[in-house]
This record gives C-alpha cells, structure tokens and sequence, in this order.
C-alpha cells in the first residue's frame, strides 16, 4: 500500500472566465453531467462549486500520478466528483485501471479561490 497526496488551489475567476468564454466545450471536458447539474443547482455560488470541483480533480490527478502511465492516459472525465448525503465530497474513477484506488478528498472555496487536497491510497501492485 502506498499513500500519496495531491493538492491544487486555483482562482474562481480563470473558471468563470473559460465556462463564459467556452460554454459547452469546456464543460463537456472536464466534467460530467452529473458534475454540472451541481454546480448549476448553486446559483450564485456555481462558479466557486465548479472551481473546487476543478481543484479536486488537480489534486486526484496529483496524488495518483505515480501509476499512470502518462498525464495524457486519464481524462478529466475518468474523475468525477460528488458529494454524499452528508455534504462530503467524493471520488468516482471511470477508468478501468483506476477503480481500485481510494480517495479521501477536501475541498474549500471562498469568492476568489477554491482549494482541494487529496489523499489517494494506491494498492501496493503499482509500485
């Protein structure tokens, strides 16, 4: 067993600016339907919830780059973030080779950052 961490912070602006400017395309990208449909239901807030969201995946994708064969083998899709009953954020990997990986994750936001911190625990046949 081997733990990593990965961790991300980012300006709520930069993903305000690139939903407006690329709408669909960017959303379609690097979220899922599901992902959107929350972010969305926030209202004024969405941009912050979509910038955590972002951060998050930043920081799985950190945490769990010593397996992947490059950083072009996961898309930004192949991770989605949600939040349980309680409000707590988690982690869903689509990707195959991915699913046997546990993620706790952390996410904040304010009006201008949204900030995330993952701990992956990778199953020692990936050392």
């Amino acid at each position: 067993m081997n733990i990593k961490v990965g961790t991300d912070i980012i300006e709520v602006a930069r993903i305000k600016d690139s939903i407006e400017k690329l709408g669909e395309k960017f959303l379609n990208r690097v979220f899922t339907a599901k992902e959107v449909e929350y972010c969305e239901s926030k209202k004024a807030t969405k941009y912050e919830h979509y910038a955590a969201r972002f951060a998050g995946k930043e920081a799985v994708f950190k945490a769990i780059s010593p397996i992947l064969k490059n950083k072009f083998s996961i898309d930004w899709t192949d991770v989605e973030i949600l939040n349980d009953k309680q409000g707590r954020p988690y982690v869903t990997f689509y990707k195959e080779e991915l699913k046997n990986i546990n993620v706790d994750l952390s996410l904040s936001h304010i009006k201008d950052y949204a900030v995330a911190t993952a701990v992956a625990v990778i199953n020692s046949k990936f050392n």
